[in-house]
């Protein structure tokens, strides 16, 4: 009867522990894996694009896998020097643009964020409305007025209209991220402030913009990227060739080699990709930082 009632032992909890260990090791292996597996997968057809920029023409689109038998260093040179003007005129003119429209944003979309979110005037939550609805319109929509208009102040072939529109805050996200941004600081920083005699313009320069680093970064870091690669609105408003920026003198590089040079074009796209991949390399630290701040607010 003692036997009968002889209840089974547990196991020991230093063997519970380490199966639980061995089981939490074996799915964090097979985690990460998996995402180095996904990785490769969409990171493919960018190393593919590389190694096809050292690979000789005839080998491009015969060659699926990532090594290569013969190597050609000439694509590169030739590429460079295959349009009408070097390749380096046409990343100085998106660096031109690039430049403008990242100091746009961060002027006038920091001011038009910091209007929405600490002055009080009639209208106020209308106007962030209207603005934020702004996002839903697709550009082509606004591409046709946007040319008849302006076509008729003489900005076409010029820089202007990829520029200006930047100076007037119409980049509703960005205002949006700042907006929210900004509402996370404490407003005891504004009542100290005007208890010291500062206006809007000092509060805003010498408070708020210091403790935006964060939201002013990612804007820098995203109009940089939306901006180099942009392609539509740089080939409607930019057709003179000396004018081109790199997305458009890529199109026009296909067209120029009839379709045949694919390593040379290949090549300028690697070469297109350096800077951006700069940009997001030394600004990640604060590209998470200002996403992290902004988006659970």
């Amino acid at each position: 009867m003692t036997d009968a009632a002889t209840e089974k032992q547990p196991a020991p909890v230093d063997a519970r522990r380490a199966g639980a260990d061995r089981r939490r090791r074996t799915t964090s292996v097979l985690k990460h894996t998996g995402l180095v597996l996904v990785a490769l997968l969409m990171l493919y057809p960018l190393l593919w694009m590389v190694v096809s920029s050292f690979r000789p023409n005839t080998d491009i689109f015969t060659e699926p896998g990532l090594l290569i038998d013969t190597f050609d260093f000439d694509h590169y040179p030739n590429g460079w020097d295959a349009l009408a003007y070097p390749f380096n005129t046409y990343l100085l003119n998106s660096f031109i643009v690039v430049l403008g429209s990242v100091i746009g944003n961060l002027i006038s979309c920091s001011m038009a964020a910091y209007a929405f979110a600490r002055l009080k005037f009639r209208g106020n939550k209308l106007a962030f409305v209207a603005m934020l609805l702004t996002i839903m319109l697709p550009i082509h929509v606004l591409i046709i007025p946007q040319y008849v208009f302006y076509a008729q102040l003489g900005w076409i072939n010029t820089y202007l209209p990829l520029i200006v529109p930047k100076l007037l805050a119409t980049d509703a996200f960005f205002i949006f991220l700042m907006v929210q941004f900004i509402r996370g600081i404490p407003r005891e920083l504004d009542e100290a402030a005007r208890i010291d005699g500062a206006g809007h313009a000092r509060i805003y320069g010498q408070i708020m913009l210091p403790l935006m680093v964060p939201a002013l970064a990612t804007t820098a870091i995203f109009t940089f990227i939306w901006t180099w690669n942009d392609f539509f609105t740089q080939l409607i408003f930019v057709t003179k060739p000396d004018l081109q920026t790199v997305p458009v003198a890529l199109r026009s590089f296909i067209d120029a080699q009839s379709q045949s040079d694919f390593g040379a074009l290949f090549a300028m796209s690697v070469v297109s990709l350096i800077p951006v991949f700069l940009v997001f390399l030394f600004g990640q630290r604060f590209l998470l930082r200002g996403i992290a701040t902004t988006g659970g607010k």
